[in-house]
């Protein structure tokens, strides 16, 4: 049994103790934060949609029209017309057949992942992708292999070591911690040469890369050719929830095989009402190529060290040098502060990583 107050007291002498704080009022640049004017940083409010008067008038209509709750699962009752109009326009924006909601980026990619991997596979998982990537990889119950970020020449010898039992690449497509992009087009020629799938996380990608804001997919050309996209309501779009793009088989499949789908309460309608006028409202505020050129920011996460287990359920090969796949340096959010103070109106004091830049 866990002694609850000496593993706190551990926790903070490794510096891993956490504690909320108090945000009054809307999210924006500028919020009150336990009781003291700030400048906000750390938010995935990239382009000011939480708080934008169109947006929150549409919110406050869908909660007049369609009420706060969607009742159920989408497999009983859950399922609304304003969830399908959304999926519908979701697909469109990613250029896939169809496209899934989830309640959110945390349950799609857990749910996604151990759906697309079982006992017997084998996940290859990018260091740093992020925290809900590594539990669907443990949940999947398939041997990981974590390749160091962003080598391909690592993942290629992974995928080489499994011997055919490949089942799935999955990697962030920005990295929210260090601002960097995924090499997606060495990825995709990988899978196709070793028949592995591949899922690409766009959470920090949408709004802030390729043509219209549609990822780091998009801006590579490369849409079509992953297996699953999956995105958030949040961040740029200002709501809550998650959705996968993807086929129309993959879409079938995620219905009766994602127990986070299965199991988990349908997106609030105003949180699907609000996601629709998204994209019209950030163009009234600063026009159709805004996302463009909005950087991502950071989003909190556990450490490399906390979030990649060395236990059985993230097992991984070993290089030819011996060293174990999991050991990684730990993320940094350099990037980000440049970001941050270009958002803000500040000048950085050196120049701004390739990711933070206008395309």
């Amino acid at each position: 049994m866990i002694e609850i107050e000496a593993r706190l007291d551990e926790l903070k002498a490794m510096g891993l103790s956490r504690r909320t704080r108090l945000v009054s009022g809307p999210q924006g640049p500028h919020v009150v934060l336990d009781g003291k004017p700030v400048l906000l940083l750390c938010s995935n409010n990239y382009l000011g949609l939480a708080d934008h008067p169109r947006v929150r008038t549409a919110a406050a209509d869908a909660a007049m029209r369609w009420g706060v709750g969607s009742g159920s699962s989408r497999l009983v009752s859950g399922t609304m017309t304003i969830h399908r109009r959304l999926e519908e326009r979701l697909a469109a924006f990613k250029g896939r057949e169809t496209a899934l909601l989830f309640g959110s980026g945390y349950l799609a990619n857990t749910g996604v992942v151990a759906a697309l991997a079982r006992p017997g596979d084998v996940v290859f998982s990018d260091a740093l992708n992020h925290a809900s990537i590594i539990d669907g990889c443990r949940l999947s119950r398939a041997e990981v292999f974590i390749y160091h970020h962003g080598d391909v020449e690592h993942l290629a010898w992974g995928l080489a070591q499994a011997e055919g039992r490949g089942a799935l690449i999955v990697t962030d497509g920005v990295f929210s911690m260090d601002g960097d992009v995924a090499p997606l087009e060495q990825i995709v020629a990988l899978a196709e040469r070793y028949q592995v799938r591949v899922m690409v996380d766009e959470a920090h990608g949408t709004g802030a890369l390729g043509p219209g804001g549609r990822g780091a997919l998009a801006a590579a050309g490369l849409e079509d050719q992953v297996d699953v996209i999956v995105g958030t309501l949040g961040k740029a779009l200002g709501s809550y929830g998650a959705y996968v793009a993807c086929d129309r088989t993959m879409s079938r499949y995620l219905v009766n095989a994602a127990r986070t789908f299965i199991f988990s309460t349908a997106l609030p309608p105003p949180a699907a009402v609000l996601s629709r006028h998204s994209r019209s409202s950030r163009r009234n505020r600063a026009g159709s190529r805004s996302w463009l050129r909005t950087p991502p920011l950071s989003e909190s996460r556990s450490s490399a060290r906390d979030s990649i287990s060395t236990g059985p359920a993230h097992r991984s090969f070993r290089s030819s040098s011996g060293t174990p796949s999991w050991r990684c340096e730990s993320a940094r959010a350099r990037s980000l502060v440049a970001c941050s103070l270009r958002r803000s109106g500040l000048r950085p004091s050196r120049p701004e990583p390739r990711a933070c830049a206008s395309p």
